[in-house]
């Protein structure tokens, strides 16, 4: 099997290229930049979009490079996640690529109440972020493409090597200071580790009936923010100082500081419903929670 990967040398393209190399595919990556890695192929954006690129015998595109959660202004967050989306998925529709693996965002749930599956009227787009909003119109596209297609909604993913606000709060809990999170016991949020994430990828990959379906993916264990400080505390042998800090205290600080996205982040709950994806592809998150959390303290620890 051949694979073409845009998105490739990021956290979650890493760690699948790492396991599609034991599962025997040949791999092609679609950089910015040509950078050699071993026993992977690295074309350019340049390179595959034009007109001297003509390589028929791909399998699929699994296209995870795009905007997400960091800071982009309007123009980069269309570039990245529309533009950029809409000119592979043409190449890889004259190329023939039969296939696409499209890894979108469960943000595009955060104004649903209750715990949203894959059948759920998505309300109050306008208020989502641009990252949010240009994912949705990039799934569009490949919904209207001639490539049979399989669309992945994830919500947060860590494991080993996970960077931004997950990372650094691991490294918090690692320094033992005293952290005000014990009474945001409430909410509920799905997360997903990369492992089980790769596993789905790898799964919809051959399985026949991912064909033209959109699927939601979690750990399928929801926690609130106080029982992941916990078990981030648990995984590096460290006491929990957590605080009992009221919710309204973080509210007002989001409003002051120009953070409420943040503080609802942080102490509001999305939840997914991941049954129609475990039916469909009889599959199961084989990795637990606290597998994950091991491994990105491995990592955030080194890092300390």
């Amino acid at each position: 099997m051949r694979l073409l990967i845009t998105g490739g040398s990021g956290f979650i393209g890493r760690h699948l290229t790492n396991s599609l190399i034991g599962y025997e595919a040949d791999i092609c990556f679609v950089e910015r930049e040509c950078v050699p890695r071993e026993a992977v192929e690295t074309i350019t954006y340049k390179y595959f979009l034009s007109e001297s690129f003509q390589d028929y015998n791909f399998d699929a595109l699994i296209h995870l490079a795009g905007a997400a959660h960091e800071a982009y202004s309007d123009k980069e967050a269309y570039s990245l996640n529309v533009d950029l989306s809409k000119k592979v998925l043409t190449k890889a529709s004259w190329l023939g690529i039969p296939k696409v693996i499209y890894l979108s965002t469960a943000n595009v749930y955060l104004n649903n109440k209750g715990k949203a599956n894959v059948f759920s009227t998505l309300h109050n787009v306008s208020r989502l972020n641009n990252t949010t909003k240009t994912k949705l119109e990039a799934e569009q596209y490949v919904k209207e493409s001639s490539l049979t297609y399989t669309i992945i909604r994830s919500p947060l993913v860590y494991g080993e090597g996970v960077k931004a606000n997950f990372s650094s709060l691991m490294r918090l809990i690692n320094k033992g200071l005293p952290l005000p999170f014990r009474a945001i016991k409430n909410n509920k949020r799905s997360l997903v580790s990369v492992y089980n994430l790769v596993d789905l990828i790898k799964v919809c990959i051959e399985h026949p009936k991912a064909a033209n379906q959109e699927f939601l993916v979690s750990d399928d264990n929801d926690m609130s923010t106080a029982e992941m400080v916990a078990l981030m505390a648990k995984v590096q042998n460290k006491k929990n100082i957590a605080l009992p800090v009221p919710i309204w205290c973080f509210k007002l600080a989001g409003k002051l500081l120009n953070k409420a996205d943040v503080i609802n982040r942080l102490t509001g709950s999305l939840q997914l419903d991941i049954t129609h994806t475990k039916n469909t592809l009889n599959w199961t998150p084989p990795y637990s929670v606290e597998h994950g959390f091991e491994l990105a303290a491995k990592k955030s620890t080194r890092d300390n």
